[in-house]
């Protein structure tokens, strides 16, 4: 691998104290080109525009997929970042799908090693904080042709982020857009699956609400995700999340926690099946909804407080020693290194 280094930080020139989620970026970046049927020599170098021509061919036709990912920093000093061979496999997935060259998972995880390495002086030293990578790749032809892209653009880039949301998180159940449909993208990182999700997302914050619920696509009666987060619910002493499908992302975080409480002794039950609106609602109304929250990178574990259905508003108690928390604690013991890594989640630096 090529690496490039910087002359000189930039890392002066941020305030660590008031960070705004994925605006401020670190000095490097990791590229890497698919030409010619192969992918070339991957290169670290200093974080910067890109250049390219109105052609180009993901403006048109939206060949472009994500991932994310955070580094902490640890209780005896080092590094470690959360399960990335994860994260290069649910690449993969998504570039199978949208028809895309899969990276090389080695080269996924070496190449994530070697650049936070380098930057970990930007990784926060602080509760709740961390380093955010983000892996994309994208259609890096330069036509206009309604066909794939002969080459694409491999990069991650790093942002150092405190906490995705701050106060109370009210969600309305959404029941007439939907995020996506059977035999669609909707288990992949897809951008198009995000860039969609803005109006009706827009659309709930104007009636009061942070987020909304996305149903499924035929009669808006099952629960699918949270914004962009798997959703998650404890009735009466049972934890329930929707199956996975290809209509609801495999979320790292998700099966994390699942791991946890049944290794645990959070929660009695542990069940993932299909978990209707109308069952949620019938929980809330008769006081056995204990808790609800998303599950994902950003946000990590995020409590929902209400949830709003057809006009009327169920409040959900967010207790600091409630399910949510100690889940939420479990996980940043293991990513602080404050308890031992039995499933050896962690690469350490």
């Amino acid at each position: 691998m090529k690496v490039t280094p910087i002359s000189e930080s930039r890392i002066n020139e941020i305030d660590f104290e008031n960070l705004v989620f994925g605006t401020q970026f670190t000095d490097h970046m990791m590229v890497c080109t698919y030409r010619n049927g192969s992918w070339e020599e991957a290169e670290i170098k200093p974080y910067g525009p890109m250049s390219f021509s109105p052609a180009l061919h993901t403006l048109h036709y939206g060949q472009a997929m994500f991932e994310g990912l955070k580094a902490y920093y640890m209780s005896n000093g080092s590094v470690g970042v959360f399960r990335p061979d994860m994260n290069a496999k649910r690449m993969n997935h998504s570039a199978r799908r949208m028809y895309m060259p899969e990276f090389p998972e080695d080269v996924f995880v070496e190449g994530i090693k070697k650049l936070v390495e380098m930057d970990k002086a930007w990784v926060p030293n602080k509760e709740g904080h961390a380093l955010y990578l983000r892996p994309f790749m994208f259609g890096s032809s330069e036509f206009v042709a309604a066909r794939p892209s002969e080459e694409y653009t491999f990069c991650v880039i790093m942002s150092p982020v405190g906490p995705y949301y701050a106060g109370d998180v009210k969600v309305k159940v959404e029941e007439t857009y939907t995020r996506s449909a059977s035999g669609g993208v909707g288990s992949t990182k897809c951008a198009g699956n995000y860039g969609g999700a803005f109006f009706a997302t827009d659309q709930a914050r104007k009636e009061g609400y942070t987020q909304v619920i996305w149903t499924d696509h035929k009669n808006h009666e099952l629960i699918e995700e949270s914004g962009t987060m798997n959703v998650g619910f404890v009735i009466d002493d049972t934890f329930i999340t929707p199956p996975l499908s290809d209509r609801i992302l495999a979320g790292i975080t998700r099966d994390s926690i699942l791991s946890l409480l049944r290794e645990g002794n959070i929660v009695a039950n542990v069940e993932e099946r299909p978990i209707k609106v109308e069952e949620v609602v019938a929980a809330a109304k008769e006081g056995r909804l204990k808790e609800a929250f998303g599950m994902g990178t950003a946000a990590v574990v995020s409590q929902i407080s209400t949830i709003g259905f057809r006009g009327t508003d169920f409040s959900i108690d967010t207790p600091d020693d409630g399910y949510a928390m100690k889940i939420k604690k479990a996980l940043s013991d293991i990513r602080m290194g404050t308890i031992a890594d039995k499933n050896n989640w962690m690469v350490t630096l």
